[in-house]
């Protein structure tokens, strides 16, 4: 009988560790959620996740089927520099703004399309943040270079 109760014992911890294990690996592996923070450009409120590690930064918006009506991508960089996109696996169009150290816009891309892989788009000054948002929401709040970005 003590025995049985050993061996039901060791049985016990033997299970409670594999489940720990496997909770650990679950939580090691699960994405984690992004980072979001609101950010204003002419009175418009931005609800944006952050791609802030180069991890984050290579995927961006790739292979997602939409963005909400007021919510991107804000993609923050370590300095300024001339930062190229493309619309590799996108599903959606995007208006892209770059945005320099002063968080003013230095440049606008509009309606960048899905169909214009394996094309480039560059910004005329360096940036140090870019914001991917839906294409024609540069023009539906009248935002142009020169705004300033309040984060």
């Amino acid at each position: 009988m003590v025995n049985r109760i050993k061996v039901k014992a060791s049985l016990f911890v033997a299970l409670v560790a594999v489940a720990a294990a496997l909770g650990f690996l679950i939580y090691f592996f699960m994405p984690q959620p992004s980072a979001t923070n609101t950010i204003f450009i002419n009175g418009a409120k931005i609800e944006v996740e952050l791609a802030d590690t180069p991890q984050k930064r290579t995927k961006g918006l790739s292979v997602r089927e939409s963005l909400g009506q007021n919510e991107g991508m804000l993609f923050i960089f370590e300095k300024s520099d001339y930062y190229s996109f493309w619309m590799k696996d996108m599903n959606f169009a995007l208006d892209i703004i770059w945005i320099g150290e002063d968080k003013k816009i230095a440049d606008i891309i509009k309606n960048a399309i899905p169909e214009s892989y394996p094309k480039t788009f560059s910004p005329r000054e360096p940036a140090k943040y870019v914001l991917e948002v839906n294409a024609g929401y540069a023009d539906e709040y009248k935002i142009e270079i020169g705004n300033e970005i309040v984060f």
